[in-house]
């Protein structure tokens, strides 16, 4: 009984606590916040990259085996999303997300996306060869980019916490990371209307994205890409 009083007095407190919004120019820190209704609104491109199939690596392979896929994938595209000004939110699992704000955001997270496709088939796939020459396995990626206002706020009871992101980028970002329809990136429209030309376009001047429709969202016009960086 005494955690059910708990509980609905956390619940009543929730839903009848004034809000307190500001607008960020940074990605907070868990720390930034209180535990209460407070929040920071944020512009924001959300990134999700995810490993593709993991339930038949962690099915199929040995637990070690499948760690090092885990851990090779997620270290190569953390450092991406750092060295290209983006900040970590969340890693879950065999996913990490990523958040880039300011003016040039979305052609960041894009070619943050690029970079990724790069270091798997350059990389990760060439060390995962030669470590284990007779292994079958062949791993496959996605990643999502979506961008929207989001309201950032701090989740859990105290010491045991995180931030939460609401809104349309951070949810399509991790629907559109576990699509597996032969492409390594997906990215929204809202995305593709604002990315640099050099994310856009080959060296050939064609265009590496071909217009698709997601058929799990009303038809929802994004866009898909096997291109990658030539450089890391």
């Amino acid at each position: 009984m005494v955690l059910k009083e708990d509980l609905e007095a956390a619940v009543k407190t929730i839903f009848k606590e004034v809000w307190s919004e500001r607008d960020g120019e940074v990605v907070p820190d868990p720390e930034d916040l209180n535990l209460g209704n407070d929040a920071v609104n944020l512009s924001a491109t959300v990134l999700y990259a995810d490993i593709s199939s993991s339930t038949v690596l962690v099915d199929s392979y040995e637990s070690r085996f499948a760690a090092e896929i885990y851990k090779t994938f997620l270290a190569c595209a953390a450092k991406i999303i750092k060295d290209e000004d983006g900040a970590i939110t969340a890693y879950d699992g065999d996913r990490v997300m990523g958040v880039f704000i300011g003016k040039g955001k979305n052609t960041s997270a894009v070619r943050t996306a690029l970079r990724i496709n790069t270091a798997v088939l350059q990389v990760v796939k060439p060390a995962l060869k030669a470590q284990y020459p007779t292994s079958p396995y062949d791993l496959k990626h996605v990643v999502g980019v979506d961008t929207s206002n989001l309201l950032v706020s701090r989740i859990g009871v105290r010491n045991d916490n995180d931030l939460v992101w609401v809104g349309r980028a951070a949810n399509y970002a991790a629907k559109l990371s576990a699509l597996n329809a032969g492409f390594a990136t997906y990215i929204t429209h809202s995305v593709y209307d604002n990315i640099n030309d050099s994310v856009k376009y080959a060296l050939t001047k064609e265009d590496i994205w071909q217009a698709r429709k997601w058929t799990a969202m009303n038809d929802m016009s994004i866009y898909a890409s096997n291109y990658y960086w030539t450089v890391i």
